[in-house]
């Protein structure tokens, strides 16, 4: 730790900004990225899907459904990361054919990253995609009654956001429409986020910060949630993974905690599309394929 005044927990400031900042931890970031969005081009390339599907009113709020042979099968709808305004759709599609071929349906799902939208606008327009998978899950093949939802990074933020929707109040949905969630190496508690230099780029009040908090919305929390992590990630991710899930735990709604070991948070995104991982063997225990 350095030894400027205390801004969150032990942290100064600049050991803060550091805990929320995953490029110095990984090395290699550049790297895995360029294999998400080459992963993700082949598997564009080699698996039937249905490109560019519009689910809402912008021209980014857009989704591509890979779908399975497999019959009423089980639906994988993914939101990806970039802390909130890098990456889309197109370079997180990488999972697609391990899942497809164990069976599921795999949605991914793309939205305006900040600042074209502010943070509220982006977890509205996620809400609004996991609506119409909903709604439309039997148009390709999916179960309506296995809607499964996965983020990573601040994907994993996103999809804690949607576990925790009213839907009946703000959709006008049943409140039971996902039966899963698998959060992915996320922050949900915005707290300390806004307390460092993300705070520059996330321009939200103290009241969006706590209503965009997921970890403090659990009593809206219906369904069994998996949480993974990377042992090679910032303190702050691995201490904001296991708090969740021990609120989790605690009101009975923790499916697993798997740590996911030697990997940086990077890594871990990538994991998701090999079922030789942690991570893989998790997705497919959670989807009840295997």
């Amino acid at each position: 730790m350095s030894n400027g005044p205390k801004v969150y927990l032990d942290y100064d400031q600049a050991e803060l900004d550091r805990n929320y900042d995953q490029r110095p931890w990984a090395p290699n970031a550049d790297e895995v990225i360029a294999w998400w969005t080459s992963a993700s081009a082949d598997a564009r390339s080699k698996l039937k899907h249905q490109r560019n599907i519009s689910y809402g009113p912008t021209a980014d709020e857009v989704l591509d459904i890979f779908p399975t042979s497999r019959p009423n099968a089980p639906v994988m709808v993914f939101i990806h990361g970039g802390a909130w305004r890098n990456l889309s759709k197109d370079e997180s599609c990488f999972a697609a054919p391990v899942l497809v071929e164990a069976g599921a349906h795999f949605v991914v799902l793309n939205f305006a990253n900040i600042p074209a939208v502010r943070l509220p606008d982006m977890v509205e327009q996620v809400r609004r995609a996991v609506a119409w998978v909903y709604k439309n899950a039997r148009s390709f093949g999916g179960d309506p009654d296995q809607i499964y939802v996965a983020g990573c990074s601040s994907g994993g933020h996103l999809t804690a956001n949607v576990l925790v929707t009213d839907w009946p109040r703000l959709h006008q949905l049943p409140q039971r429409i996902i039966k899963a969630g698998l959060c992915i190496s996320g922050m949900y508690d915005l707290e300390p986020v806004m307390l460092s230099a993300r705070s520059s780029y996330v321009k939200i009040s103290k009241a969006e910060e706590a209503d965009l908090s997921p970890a403090r919305h659990l009593d809206n929390l219906h369904c069994p949630v998996a949480v993974a992590y990377g042992d090679k990630e910032t303190h702050e991710f691995q201490r904001q993974a296991r708090d969740f899930a021990a609120q989790l735990k605690a009101i009975g709604k923790l499916y697993d905690l798997v740590l996911c070991k030697g990997l940086n948070h990077f890594e871990v995104g990538s994991s998701l599309g090999d079922l030789r991982t942690d991570l893989g063997r998790l997705a497919v225990r959670l989807l009840d394929l295997r």
